[in-house]
């Protein structure tokens, strides 16, 4: 037949004197404002998901006060390079109200928090605690280097990636400061870059970096003075890591 049906029925006008099919009455024009507003509704979501992120961004905030400057303190905020602050003075939404000998008083997040040297950093507004965090992103430092501010056992530390270490290896000192009895732990030997030493095994309660903290970790302590703690494998190999650029991100496998 010819035209087709459907060419016939978009086109053709209804015999003369019937009334026009129009369906229900101002169906058409019920249609497009609920259209129109459903599209208002699904951007007014949108908007105040990104909103509600990007506030959850910004109260998750890791805090560690590495040392003294005169009366300013040496600040890591998430990670980044330590920042000098004055008392009054802000960085990173970190405000500085006093400072004292080894101890400074900030506001994180509107509320006061008392950092002193040495202590884990202060996390504020993280959903679901440390253990529950699950992705740490590096950034390059000099000589092309990753490094990260974090804790054993609580105790602040300063961590060096080593991907070639099989655990994360730390010197008498920093054993000491931290409080390991490491003596107690098993003797081995092994290879570095100055040849054999023998060390102490030990079993590390928690290591934490940003937001993402593990537990029993296996750690070698060395008969030597350290620079850094190295980030061994005995930490790494609980991650997938993708280098990007100058940006290195470890995701938690379990």
């Amino acid at each position: 037949m010819w035209p087709p049906r459907s060419f016939a029925l978009r086109n053709s006008l209804p015999p003369k004197g019937a009334a026009p099919c129009l369906g229900r009455p101002g169906a058409a024009a019920v249609r497009r404002p609920l259209a129109h507003l459903n599209v208002l509704v699904f951007y007014a979501v949108f908007a105040a998901i990104l909103c509600l992120l990007k506030v959850g961004d910004a109260l998750a905030q890791s805090v560690a006060l590495q040392g003294m400057l005169g009366n300013k303190a040496l600040l890591i905020v998430d990670g980044t390079p330590p920042k000098a602050v004055a008392p009054g003075e802000s960085h990173k939404e970190v405000k500085v109200i006093s400072t004292s000998g080894d101890q400074a008083v900030l506001d994180i997040g509107g509320k006061r928090h008392t950092l002193r040297v040495g202590d884990a950093p202060a996390s504020v507004g993280s959903k679901g605690g440390a253990g529950g965090a699950r992705k740490i992103t590096l950034t390059v430092g000099s000589g092309g280097h990753f490094s990260a501010q974090g804790s054993i056992n609580g105790k602040a530390v300063q961590f060096l990636v080593d991907t070639g270490a099989t655990a994360i290896a730390l010197g008498t000192g920093d054993a000491d400061r931290i409080g390991l009895n490491y003596k107690n732990g098993q003797r081995v030997r092994t290879n570095t870059a100055n040849g054999q030493s023998v060390g102490w095994l030990v079993k590390l309660g928690s290591v934490r970096i940003a937001e993402v903290e593990v537990y029993e970790v296996d750690a070698i302590v060395l008969p030597v003075a350290m620079p850094s703690i190295l980030l061994g494998n005995s930490f790494l190999s609980r991650f997938d890591m993708r280098q990007q650029a100058d940006l290195l991100t470890l995701e938690r496998r379990y």
